[in-house]
């Protein structure tokens, strides 16, 4: 593997024509309310960290820089499991005609429960994050789940979902051809059921419910910030593959401050940017990529749009970026080895491009007209999410400790 990388950035201001904004509905703030009660029935429940990094938000010449640290979530080191539990939870209440809010843990849980139930076998592809948080969630409620990884996904990571109970294979293929293998053998399972944050024609209950359970980070970020003194952030910053999170946590800000949105912007990894892409073409129209997609961010590695979150940010997004390699590795050193007096944070390839990318935009010249175009100054509030943690220990070493896609910018002074 090459251990450098000079790729460049891609950057498109949003001039997409707006859409009937069906979706926005979705992540209606009273419905993240709901999902948030549902996971706090979990015993392991706690509020994950949104660490203020001061001296950073100073070197970069901004007011504020606020970073959601999942990597703390449910013990799971990312925040997947939001999506793939409250989707579960919500398939089985509709399953029983019951309301979710009516299934918490502990009788989600209960023998008598399942018993009565049954047990549905939860289907799903993944690059590792999601299909760690289904196969946890299934193990919990006494479910059971398959779960399909692509090419190039690491060991350690379908090691971590068969500890979980569930059946997992790396299979000879791309992640969106794993989804399309994940669905059909649920649909010859006679109890099985595909869990996907794609959504497509005819498929949007769940990938709908799992963006929902997404909004749990969301409302609690924005809890936090106001008891920082934040009313709202002025910037939202969210890394995406299919944009299920993207759509989530734009839709959750755009409906709480609605009329006063921040502005909000969606990061990609330069290899599977389908987001940047239909944002490009400018026509409203999906693009998908195809192919191998080989970047580090494995959890980005998504080439075709979930139509829920692409409706979402094509009426809410600023700006999308499809982001090289190296623009992650720098969030991950920049999180790991912070300035004196901030907060280490542990951040994996997915959950770091979105600090890679605001540090390049503020840090050097060449990317001016990004920073303009985002209306980023001394007086900006920023939230980021940092998604997973250490989830591939042998890759992140290799960004953190051997220097993997390291960029020298030649010819440029930093702006301090």
């Amino acid at each position: 593997m090459n251990r450098t990388n000079n790729a460049e950035m891609e950057f498109a201001v949003n001039h997409v024509p707006p859409s009937d904004d069906k979706y926005l509905s979705v992540m209606d703030v009273d419905t993240v309310r709901g999902a948030l009660r549902f996971h706090r029935s979990f015993p392991e429940y706690e509020v994950t960290p949104l660490h203020h990094l001061k001296k950073m938000s100073n070197y970069l010449g901004i007011r504020g820089l606020y970073v959601k640290d999942e990597s703390y979530r449910f013990g799971l080191n990312a925040f997947k499991v939001l999506g793939g539990s409250y989707a579960i939870a919500s398939y089985i209440a509709k399953k029983s005609g019951m309301h979710v809010d009516d299934l918490p843990y502990d009788v989600l849980s209960s023998d008598e429960f399942i018993e009565k139930m049954g047990q549905t076998t939860f289907y799903t592809a993944t690059d590792g994050n999601h299909g760690r948080g289904v196969a946890w969630s299934a193990h919990r409620l006494g479910q059971k789940a398959v779960v399909r990884m692509p090419h190039g996904s690491a060991e350690t990571r379908r090691a971590n979902i068969a500890k979980e109970g569930a059946e997992g294979s790396i299979e000879d293929l791309n992640y969106d051809d794993c989804v399309r293998l994940a669905a059909a053998q649920a649909k010859r399972d006679p109890n099985g059921v595909i869990i996907q944050d794609t959504a497509w024609r005819g498929y949007t209950d769940i990938p709908s419910w799992i963006m929902q359970g997404y909004g749990t980070l969301a409302l609690e970020a924005d809890r936090q910030l106001l008891a920082d003194g934040v009313e709202r952030p002025t910037h939202v910053i969210v890394q995406a593959g299919v944009g299920s999170l993207a759509g989530a946590v734009v839709g959750y800000f755009a409906n709480k401050y609605k009329g006063n949105e921040p502005i909000m912007c969606v990061c990609e990894a330069g290899s599977a940017a389908c987001l940047y892409r239909s944002a490009a073409k400018g026509t409203g129209q999906t693009v998908r990529v195809k192919g191998k997609l080989d970047t580090i961010m494995a959890g980005l590695a998504c080439g075709e749009p979930n139509v829920i979150g692409w409706d979402i940010l094509r009426n809410h997004a600023r700006g999308l970026a499809a982001c090289p390699d190296w623009m992650s590795a720098k969030g991950s050193r920049m999180y790991g080895v912070p300035l004196a007096g901030d907060p280490v944070v542990i951040s994996g390839e997915s959950g770091s491009v979105t600090m890679g990318f605001l540090a390049s935009i503020m840090m050097f010249p060449r990317y001016q007209a990004i920073k303009e175009a985002l209306e980023l100054d001394e007086n900006s509030q920023v939230l980021l999410i940092s998604t997973e943690g250490n989830t591939d220990p042998m890759r992140f070493r290799e960004i953190v400790w051997d220097g993997l896609y390291g960029v020298r910018h030649r010819g440029e002074e930093v702006i301090k």
